[in-house]
């Protein structure tokens, strides 16, 4: 019988799989565009009708997932690269100078909205897709840092970094080699969720004209534009629209049934679930630190 944990990861996908392949190699089948129509019709020619401007629907989707998909995946990174290490620098130090310097301009964009602070800064300039890269990137860096902070001050605070100090290891050995590791599964979870709420923040801002041509081939401007003409061509609007429920849905399934899969892998190490393995360095050969839950059930 398929566990549950896989059906979950197989559905998952599935259900994605759909919007990136048209994200990804649309435009390379899309091929040339043809001569326009008559505003929201349907057949004559095109499998979906026609949008606002009488452009064949099927082709706009072709070419509308890629600046959706590659915009949230390349804010989701940046928003991530910037916030590990300021993160870690924030929970590690021992100058309370550095860490209020690094995290209180933090809590001031954090008190701001993520749509609000993407407006504003649309109304100084006008972004294009780099631009909208960074303002997603930016409002999302806050909580982010913030939670790889309260992640890492947990890790630092266990007795196996106490033992890593007394053998001698650098600080950047502990940060990366222990802590850092720490994070992974939190840092995993984090991703999955943020992935999903990045991918909101662009479609928001495109289907808002942040960023992108009010005309431009966007799942999210073709929402935008084309609703209309819901009730006369209502394709213009419900696939783009499906796609990108089915691009977050379906990165949801995924990472969730990924982290549950490797829960479940860690369960099986029995006794040595709760031991820490310290690596061999200066001040001795390693060995292993029992947490507090274990030396409780050994009293």
């Amino acid at each position: 019988m398929r566990h549950p944990r896989t059906g979950r990861f197989v559905l998952g996908l599935t259900i994605v799989a759909v919007p990136l392949v048209l994200a990804l190699l649309g435009p390379v089948f899309a091929g040339e565009p043809g001569p326009r129509a008559a505003s929201f019709t349907l057949g004559e020619g095109h499998l979906l009708g026609t949008d606002f401007v009488g452009r064949d629907v099927w082709r706009q989707v072709l070419h509308g997932g890629r600046p959706v998909v590659l915009t949230a995946l390349a804010a989701t990174a940046l928003a991530c690269l910037v916030a590990l290490p300021v993160g870690l620098a924030g929970a590690l130090t021992r100058h309370r100078w550095l860490e209020e310097l690094l995290m209180r301009p933090l809590d001031v964009l954090l008190a701001v909205p993520s749509l609000l602070l993407i407006l504003l800064a649309a109304t100084v300039y006008s972004p294009g897709p780099a631009g909208l890269v960074l303002l997603v990137a930016a409002a999302n860096v806050p909580d982010a840092a913030r939670l790889v902070r309260a992640a890492a001050a947990e890790a630092a605070a266990r007795p196996a970094v106490e033992a890593l100090r007394l053998q001698g290891e650098t600080r950047w050995r502990i940060a990366v080699g222990y802590v850092g590791r720490s994070l992974l599964r939190t840092l995993a979870a984090d991703v999955g969720t943020r992935l999903t709420g990045v991918l909101y923040l662009v479609a928001t801002a495109a289907f808002l004209g942040v960023g992108v041509a009010p005309d431009a081939a966007d799942w999210a401007v073709m929402v935008d534009r084309n609703r209309t003409g819901l009730f006369v061509q209502p394709w213009a609007v419900v696939v783009p629209a499906l796609l990108i429920v089915a691009l977050t849905t379906g990165t949801n399934l995924l990472f969730d049934a990924a982290l549950d899969k490797d829960r479940g892998r860690g369960g099986d190490r029995g006794g040595h679930r709760g031991a820490v393995v310290l690596p061999a360095g200066p001040g001795g050969p390693g060995g292993t630190v029992p947490n507090q839950t274990e030396k409780g059930a050994h009293t």
